[in-house]
């Protein structure tokens, strides 16, 4: 697997950080890239939680809470990925303590379409991709939590 990692300090405590993000069924709230998501599970958010991303473009993904800790963060297995190059990938997102801040990273694990030819695509423009994608996701997420700090 291919791992791409991006961090992000935030001047708000991980609770704060955690009100935004353990909205699961409301990424949409923050993320730019994504429209709309249709909730598929109901209930608790925890592991088995699933969603669907519905993106600008007209494409979705299916995301599932693989490893869930509330007020640290959450991992999610991706699927029905059919207009993306991967074959398996996964999402990370760590909340930790800086000081009086916090720093959020934000892990993607995949392996790609294709064989060696798709191995080098995701070490290139993959990765470049996904790092305007998760710059962009990390930005909004402090924006998100920053306004609702202060409302």
């Amino acid at each position: 697997m291919i791992r791409f990692q991006r961090n992000r300090k935030i001047e708000a405590t991980p609770d704060q950080v955690w009100n935004v993000l353990g909205r699961f069924m409301n990424v949409d709230d923050f993320s730019p890239a994504i429209v709309s998501v249709d909730a598929l599970t109901t209930g608790d958010i925890g592991v088995g939680s699933r969603r669907r991303n519905n993106f600008e473009n007209g494409t979705s993904v299916v995301e599932e809470v693989i490893e869930w800790k509330p007020g640290e963060g959450f991992t999610v297995q991706l699927s029905q990925m059919a207009a993306m190059p991967l074959r398996e990938a996964r999402a990370h997102v760590n909340i930790a303590p800086d000081g009086e801040h916090s720093s959020v990273t934000w892990t993607f694990d995949y392996r790609v379409k294709y064989g060696l030819l798709g191995w080098l695509m995701g070490q290139t423009m993959f990765k470049l991709m996904m790092g305007k994608v998760l710059d962009k996701d990390l930005k909004a997420l402090e924006d998100k939590v920053l306004s609702v700090r202060t409302a």
